[in-house]
């Protein structure tokens, strides 16, 4: 296509990248709050006079809800510090791409370090076989509700 009509559809295709890199954004609002007041509830456990009391057990799982939150910060932060990197460089398809896959990554993350909290936290107050039902109902719930149902929808639809 050449003229008006190329340029018509290049415009649209940049307002489809802008609308899709402001959607991202604003879910990336929506999780990172969450994933910052885990990291901080984390940071303060260890320096409780009665975590020393802990098992092994629920010491690993702070362990792995503690390094989870942490990548799932630097995987959730990670597009925003690559947007203003790449800014005005005319790759925000690629942006974009990368930045979708980082989110879907923080998202399996944080779901990991949500299923660690509750074991520990489980663990902690009644002991460890509610805490693996529990972090077990939790992980189940999250991947249900996060990637299940809209597979399952895009399955359906593609039929």
């Amino acid at each position: 296509m050449t003229g008006a009509g190329a340029e018509r559809v290049h415009d649209d295709d940049a307002h489809d990248l802008d609308r899709e890199l402001n959607e991202l954004l604003q879910e990336l609002r929506v999780i990172l709050p969450g994933i910052q007041v885990l990291f901080a509830f984390l940071l303060i456990v260890p320096f409780n006079g009665r975590f020393h009391r802990a098992g092994a057990t629920t010491e690993t799982a702070y362990f792995v809800a503690f390094i989870a939150t942490t990548l799932a910060y630097i995987f959730t932060i990670a597009p925003g510090v690559q947007h203003r990197l790449r800014w005005r460089r005319h790759d925000k398809e690629r942006l974009l791409r990368t930045a979708n896959r980082l989110t879907l990554i923080a998202t399996v993350l944080v779901a990991i370090a949500i299923a660690a909290v509750a074991f520990l936290i489980t663990d902690y107050l009644y002991g460890p076989a509610y805490g693996t039902v529990l972090a077990a109902g939790a992980a189940l719930l999250a991947t249900g509700l996060w990637w299940g149902l809209p597979l399952v929808r895009e399955h359906r639809r593609g039929r």
